[in-house]
């Protein structure tokens, strides 16, 4: 059987869509189904390291370079779950609107908002534990 893919997809690529990846992969009981994370503009910024430092702190790891999307990672895609507020989905062509799921979660407001760091990953735990009973 074909895996499903949910594609997970923010600003960046740097925070959001990266702790969603790795906490859904986490805590996925359903071995047909596997995440993966990208975003709108990739590879301009590096991850802020006390972002990598707080969700740590939640079990979840930043690692790993940003990555952009293309075509095939929507065209192969199960789901297209935007974790942003900045990215309307009036950007993607009509074919991917049956897949594609918006969160509103906004990013944190200034470098170095650890609180608002925390309540952006709960939020996003909170999300990925509800779709996960979707899917199991």
């Amino acid at each position: 059987m074909k895996k499903k893919e949910i594609f997970f997809i923010c600003k960046w690529n740097r925070f959001r869509s990266k702790v969603a990846e790795d906490y859904f992969n986490k805590i996925n009981k359903n071995k047909n189904v596997e995440a993966e994370s990208a975003g709108i503009f990739a590879g301009f910024l590096p991850l802020d390291q006390y972002q990598v430092d707080i969700a740590k702190e939640f079990g979840i790891e930043l690692g790993g370079k940003t990555k952009g999307l293309d075509q095939t990672k929507l065209d192969r895609a199960y789901k297209i779950i935007l974790v942003t507020d900045e990215i309307p989905k009036e950007v993607f062509s009509p074919r991917y609107t049956s897949k594609l799921v918006l969160w509103k979660i906004s990013d944190v407001k200034f470098v170095g908002d650890k609180d608002g760091a925390r309540k952006i990953i709960q939020e996003i735990m909170h999300k990925v534990d509800e779709l996960n009973k979707i899917l199991s």
